[in-house]
């Protein structure tokens, strides 16, 4: 990358109409999300002075409490991309059904999922959340639109990223052509490029998971992270370093950056459920982002990005980052 400072606007015109990745109505639908991000990371820094700390009084449609910035982040995301002509409907982890765009505004051909405030029991203790987005494309010759219009498997999504909410507020986005991070420059206002081509490592000594539910996991995993904490004397001949952030995009963002490996497995507790995070705000845009830097991603058994969602609120087992590690702890599940 040369020493010119490029915009996120100039990053995505150039993959408009030099690389002919994206079409215009795309660029400037995530052009807004990114503004809708700008506007969420004031809130956040805010904090205490803005008065938006703590929970509220509601609970979402998974019968979670909500925290305050839940319901601005979820707000502040509607409002900015409901008028603007790109968009058909969003859908939302803080939203039981899809939000139609209102007859009164144009409809676009895009539909945009998200999780507006990942990460929510770290916000009051001042650590890393964010915002987490997928966009898809309406499917033709649908009238009006529907929820099923949204249950596309991930590998349709044209566009994915993630803002991250840390010491530095950074967007991470892939548009089918690698991935690419923007910082925010708090005094232009504007995000700046500064990491394209990134790419994770295809071996690490790092995985992220919370070991306080080993005891309702499953074999599989149960033996990979038993190997990983043998450490040089045990089967794997290494020593590892376990992280975990309890905040998916600080996790996956750590990953991005130097490598690791990411999970968060079924569990016997509530074995009907085929995990804990959401398949369509968190998993597929995720899975994408991290594909797209030569990692993968799957449920333990398939990849994510293949699996057909059936509901809007959908769960899913991740295991996502360097590549040799998701390929040894699915292979632990499938046996091959």
């Amino acid at each position: 990358m040369s020493n010119k400072r490029i915009s996120l606007t100039r990053y995505l015109v150039e993959q408009q109409r030099v690389d002919g990745h994206i079409p215009s109505q795309l660029r400037l639908l995530l052009e807004v999300v990114a503004r809708a991000c700008k506007s969420i990371s004031q809130a956040v820094n805010k904090g205490d002075l803005g008065g938006v700390l703590g929970a509220a009084t509601t609970e979402n449609v998974q019968g979670e409490m909500q925290k305050q910035l839940d319901i601005i982040a979820n707000e502040v995301l509607i409002e900015a991309n409901e008028w603007g002509g790109h968009l058909a409907a969003m859908a939302s982890e803080e939203m039981d059904s899809i939000y139609v765009v209102p007859n009164r505004y144009p409809q676009g051909e895009y539909l945009l999922l998200f999780d507006p405030l990942d990460g929510s029991s770290n916000i009051d203790v001042n650590v890393s959340i964010g915002t987490i987005f997928s966009v898809l494309k309406k499917p033709e010759g649908s009238a009006g639109v529907s929820e099923q219009d949204f249950l596309q498997p991930g590998a349709q999504q044209v566009a994915a990223g993630y803002c991250v909410y840390g010491p530095q507020t950074t967007l991470v986005l892939t548009v089918g052509d690698g991935v690419a991070m923007f910082t925010l420059d708090r005094e232009q206002g504007s995000f700046v490029l500064t990491k394209e081509n990134v790419q994770i490592p295809p071996d690490t000594k790092e995985f992220a998971i919370n070991m306080s539910n080993m005891r309702h996991w499953d074999a599989p995993v149960k033996r990979y992270v038993d190997e990983c904490l043998a450490g040089q004397e045990g089967p794997r001949g290494k020593d590892f370093n376990m992280r975990w952030v309890a905040s998916m995009v600080a996790d996956v963002h750590r990953i991005l950056t130097r490598g690791g490996v990411f999970l968060y497995p079924w569990d016997k507790r509530e074995p009907e459920k085929p995990g804990k995070l959401r398949l369509m705000y968190e998993a597929n845009p995720m899975g994408w982002l991290v594909e797209q830097a030569g990692g993968a991603a799957t449920n333990g058994k398939q990849r994510i990005l293949d699996i057909q969602p059936g509901k809007l609120h959908e769960r899913v087992s991740v295991v996502l980052g360097s590549k040799n590690e998701v390929e040894r702890v699915t292979s632990y599940h499938t046996g091959l």
